[in-house]
């Protein structure tokens, strides 16, 4: 089997561990927690979907297209933009939520937003692409935090569309094999976003959220 097969199945076991998730069940009362939550969920369901897809679509030869350094290295391009996608789609989601409990104005619900994609980018920021690509995905969710309307997003729940772009978009697999997929791939990423979701509402206290974040406002 050689060193190439040792190779991709050490990658395989270092992935499988990323994708082990500790269950948490502790409130989520705090800013720092919210961003912890936010960051780490997003890592999650971005490895996640895409591996799964991955291994989904190729069946068999998928230990052994990890001895390609090409294919590894489109696997970890593909991770970082479908991370900051789902980065910014669960930013968007959560504060949302906290903005419509909490009534922060819109001024306040777009600081926490951009607090907590900040600190989500940070939190992962040993695996950063250039400068250059981080500098445009602040520069997208800028914009899309300039156009939300927050009480909206908080009702209909549709922050949730980046992050299935991203994945069909950037799924290192050739277009003509993925052509029939984009319906089922999108809709497993937004399923995994429903699981979020859930442990999020049962986990949030969103007038305590709101309330920590004026105070660290406040406080400068």
């Amino acid at each position: 089997m050689g060193i190439a097969w040792t190779r991709g199945v050490a990658f395989l076991r270092e992935a499988a561990a990323r994708l082990t998730l500790k269950r948490d069940h502790a409130p989520i009362d705090t800013v720092d927690a919210l961003c912890t939550f936010i960051a780490t969920r997003s890592s999650f369901v971005a490895q996640k979907k895409l591996y799964g897809y991955l291994k989904a679509r190729m069946g068999t030869r998928y230990p052994s297209m990890f001895e390609d350094d090409v294919f590894v290295q489109s696997i970890n391009v593909a991770k970082l933009h479908v991370f900051a996608a789902c980065l910014s789609d669960l930013t968007l989601h959560t504060v949302a939520k906290v903005a419509s409990s909490g009534a922060l104005e819109r001024e306040d619900a777009s600081a926490l937003a951009r607090h907590c994609h900040t600190q989500g980018l940070a939190h992962n920021r040993e695996a950063l692409p250039q400068s250059e690509t981080v500098d445009e995905w602040r520069k997208t969710f800028e914009k899309r935090i300039a156009d939300t309307h927050w009480q909206n997003v908080a009702v209909d729940g549709g922050a949730f569309t980046e992050s299935p772009q991203a994945l069909f978009r950037w799924a290192p697999i050739a277009d003509q094999l993925k052509r029939h997929d984009r319906e089922i791939v999108e809709n497993s990423i937004r399923f995994a976003f429903g699981e979020v979701t859930r442990a999020f509402r049962e986990r949030a206290d969103l007038p305590a959220l709101a309330r920590g974040w004026m105070n660290q406002q406040e406080n400068g």
